[in-house]
């Protein structure tokens, strides 16, 4: 909720009502993608630990264990911190050691890993450490790669913004809501990557 008052609406050059409802849909948004990763530790399988670097080989070894569970290997995907991602990148494009240039190849041109293990890798700074600090200071995340299947978002009201005026105030009271829900909806089908950060 915030006030948007006359004089403010009035001189302003830009439509803040606009711009208000923009920021308001960003942080259901940015609260929507911190209540999904907040799910990724309550996974039962795990690969890594708080002393473990990022690298494909993580990727590769969660996704070995999600096929021995007998998850499709379509529709996978890895969610990752953008820190824990710079030593996944770094180990991609060490030419000395990169047994795959295309990937190392692409990361380096576009900052973007694409795909490893048939894995879709996404990054997000939507997610607090291991120690609950936001934002973090420890550096170790916990990631995941997992089924389309694993994690739910249920909404029962989208984004719903609604204005009530002041008179006494000459102002307007701009109020965003969603009512929506997250949940764990199949453990076996996703495998929590926790790993260290070199950059703090």
């Amino acid at each position: 909720m915030t006030t948007l008052t006359d004089l403010g609406r009035n001189a302003a050059p830009r439509n803040v009502a606009a711009d208000i409802g923009r920021l308001f849909g960003e942080a259901i948004a940015k609260k929507q993608d911190k209540d999904l990763t907040a799910l990724f530790g309550g996974f039962s399988t795990t690969v890594g630990s708080a002393s473990t670097a990022m690298s494909a080989s993580l990727i590769f070894q969660a996704v070995a264990k999600l096929r021995a569970a007998g998850v499709p290997g379509e529709n996978l995907s890895a969610v990752i911190h953008p820190q824990v991602a710079f030593d996944l990148k770094s180990g991609l494009t060490n030419t000395f050691a990169n047994p795959n240039p295309g990937v190392g190849n692409e990361a380096l041109r576009t900052g973007l890993v694409g795909q490893i293990a048939g894995v879709n890798i996404f990054e997000t700074s939507n997610m607090t450490d291991s120690s609950s600090n936001d934002p973090g200071t420890t550096g170790d995340y916990k990631g995941a790669v997992f089924h389309s299947d694993a994690l739910g978002l249920a909404m029962m009201q989208d984004l719903k913004i609604e204005t009530q005026r002041d008179a006494s105030l000459r102002a307007d009271e701009i109020v965003a809501t969603a009512v929506y829900g997250v949940g764990e909806l199949d453990d076996s089908k996703g495998c929590e990557v926790e790993s260290d950060s070199s950059i703090q």
